[in-house]
């Protein structure tokens, strides 16, 4: 997104309450050490597979599957996104994808996710 596109666009801090709780929660939170501290749980992982035993055309043969590291799937999200919608969804009460419907249409919840500019259009 381009800088003239962002121009058209409104800033959160500009559209909000900075009193309300998620507000000043997301300024009081140590994003980094939160991030940090769960990082390494979500780093792709190198598995080792199973061996597998099958029958073809040619005899008996063993085949490994489900080892190494893959790379298939999307790019990950923004820990700090993930760790909040965590945090929301626990605090309101929310289903996966009743938070994200939330989030989307609350520029309080976008905020206290980190975002400066508002997604909603």
């Amino acid at each position: 997104m381009s800088e003239i596109d962002d121009f058209f666009r409104s800033r959160l801090d500009q559209m909000i309450d900075l009193r309300k709780p998620q507000a000043v929660l997301a300024t009081h939170i140590p994003w980094q050490e939160l991030e940090a501290s769960v990082a390494h749980r979500f780093a792709r992982q190198v598995r080792t597979g199973k061996k597998v035993s099958d029958v073809d055309l040619f005899g008996p043969s063993v085949a490994v599957v489900g080892g190494a590291i893959s790379n298939a799937g999307r790019p990950r999200l923004p820990m700090r996104l993930m760790i909040s919608l965590l945090y929301l969804k626990h605090t309101f009460n929310e289903s996966d994808e009743g938070v994200c419907e939330r989030w989307s249409e609350t520029p309080v919840w976008q905020y206290f996710v980190g975002h400066e500019i508002s997604i909603t259009h």
